[in-house]
């Protein structure tokens, strides 16, 4: 028995995004969701955020979409996340 492929089969996959952009921003009592250009939401505990924990609803709502979807800019809180943070878990700050 071979575990090996064969050559001539061709692999289906779904989508496989190259990059996560992001479209829009809400928020609810414990999370921020941020919805992707593919669709893809990610959810986010608000308690990571200390500025936006803290900041009110208009606050949160005042918000840009900056480099083409890649970050996430707060004016009034200096506040700024990279998707590619979010996405990796990590450093959601970094830019």
């Amino acid at each position: 028995m071979s575990t090996s492929l064969n050559p001539s089969s061709k692999i289906t996959r779904g989508h496989l995004p190259t990059s996560a952009l992001a479209k829009s921003v809400t928020f609810n009592d414990a999370l921020m969701h941020v919805t992707l250009m593919d669709g893809r939401v990610i959810g986010v505990p608000v308690a990571w955020f200390p500025l936006l924990r803290d900041a009110t609803a208009d606050q949160r709502r005042n918000y840009q979409i900056c480099g083409g979807g890649i970050s996430l800019h707060w004016e009034e809180l200096d506040e700024d996340i990279s998707i590619a943070g979010l996405m990796a878990g990590g450093d959601a700050k970094s830019l």
